[in-house]
């Protein structure tokens, strides 16, 4: 349920500014600074220069050194030890790009030193990658060895017919975290369609729960428009965002658009649960209400809901729960087929909304770098303790089709590796992007 991370390794990334042709001294010396740090990449990651002595403290806030230790490993676990630098360029001496070839393929990175003499990296993110000789079957192949439960799909859609290019257990019903907000931007699009709201249309933060990234710490009904919520759940995954719309545009709306959809196993989400009743039920303040709501059926759940609805608050949410493992991703989550999120992001579409196109392409979930070869990359992740899910819908610039690349990965016994999903999901569009 939180947002899904977006580069395997970030920070206080600035976009390089315009070329500057007549360098000053000072310029002049902060290339210098990026072409050594960019030379050094390589024993960087093989853990030959120290951590600390490469990084800014401010790179070092926002990644401790044990996870970018963590995520170079998982790097050097898929992609095989770093080899060379082909190749760095800056526009401005401060930031740009680096080629860095690993065993099995090429990383883009983008690097950023920060300025003054002894100048270390402030911002270092792999926004893409090309495997040597990569295809679907290894991927496939590569995803099947993964603990837990998996299941992807690659398919064209033409109209509303779904074409698989790849798949595995493309109609197996995975938890998808946050990827169920989907649905809630369909059944928004839908009723602005109607003539019901306007995109424009001003409504209170009515609603607030865990781990909002946007609307966290906010006064309470402080006035937001349609469009901003949406561009908040979807962007950044918001919950109080997402929980504003679903008491906004009504539970059973949404649950009848998701069915709408052609979702193979819709009882899975109804009640459609907001996040802070799940993140409640989930926690130990509610272990009694969890077993009971477990064990019923839709009615009764809908039932217990509104019992308990002015106890099922953000108040009440138990966070120290959270700490620990998975916690009952396969009876209390969100649910979705590959499928079921291709025949999602159809009716989407469908809708022919400029604004509901753009909330989802203002994150596309994979950087810049991996978006090459696509028009248009839309994105909605989900994740929690044991459960990752990106689904992207793109459109391809070689031949104008539409495409649908979505994976989910669920282990109830550990949590599971952002940094190799996305990898992995990433070299699945680069395979349909041809």
């Amino acid at each position: 349920m939180k947002p899904m991370l977006t580069a395997l390794l970030a920070a206080t990334l600035i976009a390089p500014s315009a070329v500057s042709y007549a360098q000053p001294p000072e310029t002049a010396a902060a290339a210098i600074a990026f072409d050594k740090h960019a030379a050094q990449l390589v024993d960087l990651l093989a853990g030959r220069i120290a951590y600390a002595d490469y990084f800014d403290p401010s790179f070092q806030t926002a990644v401790p050194e044990a996870q970018f230790q963590a995520i170079t490993a998982s790097l050097i676990a898929q992609y095989g030890p770093p080899v060379a630098v082909d190749s760095a360029t800056s526009a401005n001496g401060r930031a740009g790009t680096v080629m860095l070839r690993f065993e099995k393929g090429v990383g883009t990175i983008a690097l950023e030193v920060g300025a003054g003499e002894g100048a270390r990296v402030t911002g270092l993110r792999i926004t893409g990658f090309t495997m040597a000789g990569d295809s679907f079957d290894r991927v496939t192949s590569e995803i099947a060895a993964l603990p837990g439960a998996t299941g992807f799909l690659v398919a064209e859609l033409d109209g509303a017919t779904i074409r698989p290019i790849a798949a595995t257990q493309p109609d197996r019903q995975f938890a998808i975290g946050s990827t169920f907000k989907l649905y809630i931007l369909d059944e928004l699009a839908a009723q602005v369609a109607a003539g019901q709201r306007k995109w424009s249309d001003v409504v209170p933060l009515s609603h607030f729960s865990f781990s909002s990234s946007a609307t966290g710490n906010w006064p309470k009904d402080t006035p937001v428009t349609l469009q901003t919520l949406a561009n908040w759940m979807i962007s950044v995954s918001d919950n109080g965002a997402t929980d504003t719309l679903i008491h906004l545009l009504g539970r059973e709306r949404i649950e009848a658009r998701m069915r709408g959809t052609g979702h193979s196993d819709p009882s899975r989400n109804i009640p459609f649960l907001t996040t802070v009743e799940a993140f409640a039920l989930k926690g130990d303040n509610f272990a009694a209400e969890r077993t009971a709501f477990v064990a019923a059926d839709d009615k009764a759940q809908r039932k217990l809901i509104e019992t308990n609805k002015d106890r099922l608050t953000l108040a009440n949410v138990d966070g120290v729960s959270f700490s620990g493992g998975p916690r009952f991703i396969h009876s209390l989550e969100w649910f979705a087929s590959p499928t079921d999120i291709a025949r999602a992001f159809i009716d989407l579409r469908a809708r022919q909304s400029d604004t509901t196109m753009a909330a989802m392409a203002i994150n596309n979930g994979v950087g810049p770098g991996a978006a090459k070869g696509w028009s248009y990359l839309g994105y909605k992740g989900g994740s929690e303790l044991g459960v990752l899910s990106m689904s992207l819908l793109g459109q391809r610039e070689a031949d104008g089709k539409w495409v649908v690349v979505t994976m989910s990965w669920n282990n109830p016994d550990a949590a599971v590796s952002t940094e190799t999903i996305a990898g992995l999901v990433t070299r699945l569009l680069a395979l349909a992007a041809k």
